[in-house]
């Protein structure tokens, strides 16, 4: 059994771990930067560890100070979360030659699925479908020849990409030169590795994953799919489970295709299968995220599993706590992230200090934070703040709760999308399932800020000033001499 973990990682995603950790009877060390040290997980965790560093990431990221942080906290294992650290393979051996355990799959596989182009040869083997390519293997002229093979459209992607860096949709050929070097040059700023690919456009698709725990002999499960079309600038802001509209045949064959890949990896520790799903039911593998996803709350509460815990038992060696037949889902479940940003001008990342924190309360609503009040936002890290998510015993009703809740939650002091998130999920569109990864644009007019009424805009001046330390010293604060006097002075 494991006694004591390291989280290489803060906000929400630390704070989370260290729920399970408590639950478990497991101490909990957190590391931070002093940027964080009002973070929650600092208070949360057993132990607390400031980690040097003039900038804020490059401190999460320095492998060298988080291994000797562990090493004299007298760790058995370390967590990475998600995010900075938890898919590099030489971190992984790094754990392992400190004599301790990396929560997560073996640094090989990691190795070979944070790596696209060989990810999806790998998948390909598997006779996992991919998607019509071309891999840059020689020069630029040579790669544009046979991205226009391919045919158009096409969609230019890093191989060691993520988070829609590197990526270029080209709808024709005189497109393709200028956005394969703007592609290579924004691969290698970001990953330091230049390589691309070219892979078929598929218009209009959906983004479904399939969530799977192996034990690293070939014993892979599945925990059924998610939705996760619903983006900006490739990246997820809403993802549920199940996938809503999806064919039985086409669900059933998602799922064998993610436990065939992850079985032939000899996967071990949660991953996730990630697939393009075409409008005409055909589906691609696109990657392989080796870690815990931001999106785990959906699928731990229709199942009631804790996907934490199990990542603790894998690690451990204690395997799998349930076989495939095992596995029951129930209703149905929707997250949100909320996001320090503004939707109306283009999702920008927003800055700013936390003045009020209200959660909302419920039975069937969630809420995964890492922040609190007085907290500052800075730009230093990513904009999410934390995860709002409903269940419900039907995906409409997961959806009405969500979109109450989203109204119920008070975050001020920064600028977010919350308002936005609960049009989403009262638009037409989205209570009819039918999505796809360009549903923000379609419905752009209709998801836009309303113009603000001179009532909305009083009431928000009136709370801007309340929340203000400065305002509220000046109008409620009692001068001297009365103030020493004491309640008796009338």
């Amino acid at each position: 059994m494991l006694r004591k973990v390291l989280i290489a990682n803060r906000g929400e995603i630390a704070c989370r771990i260290i729920r399970t950790l408590r639950e478990e009877g497991i101490a909990s060390v957190a590391v931070y930067h002093l940027e964080d040290r009002s973070a929650p997980h600092v208070s949360m965790a057993d132990e607390a560890v400031l980690l040097d560093g003039s900038v804020p990431t490059a401190a999460y990221l320095d492998q060298e100070q988080l291994i000797a942080v562990a090493t004299h906290a007298g760790v058995d294992a370390v967590h990475p979360g998600y995010g900075f650290l938890s898919e590099n393979a030489s971190f992984a051996e790094r754990v392992a030659a400190a004599g301790l355990v990396f929560i997560g799959p073996d640094p090989s596989v990691i190795r070979l699925m944070g790596d696209k182009i060989h990810a999806r040869d790998f998948a390909r083997k598997q006779g996992v479908p991919v998607a019509p390519s071309a891999v840059q293997h020689g020069s630029l002229d040579e790669f544009m020849a046979s991205a226009a093979e391919v045919g158009f459209p096409l969609l230019i992607k890093a191989a060691s990409g993520g988070g829609g860096k590197g990526m270029r949709i080209v709808r024709n050929a005189s497109e393709l030169a200028e956005s394969a070097s703007l592609a290579g040059g924004e691969a290698s700023r970001y990953f330091g590795d230049g390589r691309i690919y070219a892979e078929r456009y598929i218009e209009r698709p959906r983004h479904i994953e399939v969530q799977v725990l192996g034990d690293g002999a070939g014993n892979v499960v599945h925990l059924h799919e998610r939705e996760c079309s619903i983006q900006r600038r490739y990246q997820k802001i809403v993802e549920e489970s199940p996938a809503a509209n999806l064919p039985d045949s086409t669900r059933a064959a998602l799922h064998e295709a993610a436990v065939r890949l992850a079985s032939a990896a000899r996967y071990r520790n949660a991953g996730t299968v990630e697939f393009v799903l075409a409008p005409d039911g055909r589906f691609y593998f696109l990657e392989m995220n080796t870690r815990l996803q931001v999106e785990h709350p959906v699928t731990e509460w229709i199942f009631g599993v804790d996907l934490v815990r199990e990542q603790l038992r894998i690690a451990a060696g204690q395997g799998l706590s349930f076989t495939q037949s095992d596995l029951r889902s129930k209703g149905h479940a929707i997250e949100c992230r909320i996001c320090a940003e503004e939707p109306e001008r283009e999702f920008r990342p927003a800055t700013g200090r936390i003045g009020i924190l209200r959660v909302p309360q419920g039975e069937n609503i969630r809420f995964d934070g890492g922040i609190r009040e007085g907290q500052p936002v800075t730009p230093a890290f990513d904009s999410m703040l934390a995860k709002l998510i409903a269940y419900g015993p039907t995906r409409a009703a997961a959806a009405e709760t969500l979109e109450h809740a989203l109204h119920d939650l008070v975050l001020l002091g920064v600028p977010t999308n919350i308002d936005y998130l609960a049009r989403i999920m009262r638009h037409p569109e989205f209570l009819a399932g039918r999505l796809h990864t360009g549903f923000l644009s379609a419905h752009a007019a209709d998801l836009a800020s309303p113009p603000p009424s001179q009532k909305e805009q009083a009431a928000a001046s009136i709370a801007a000033a309340l929340t203000d330390a400065d305002f509220r010293r000046v109008a409620f604060g009692v001068p001297e001499p009365h103030a020493s006097i004491g309640y008796w002075r009338n």
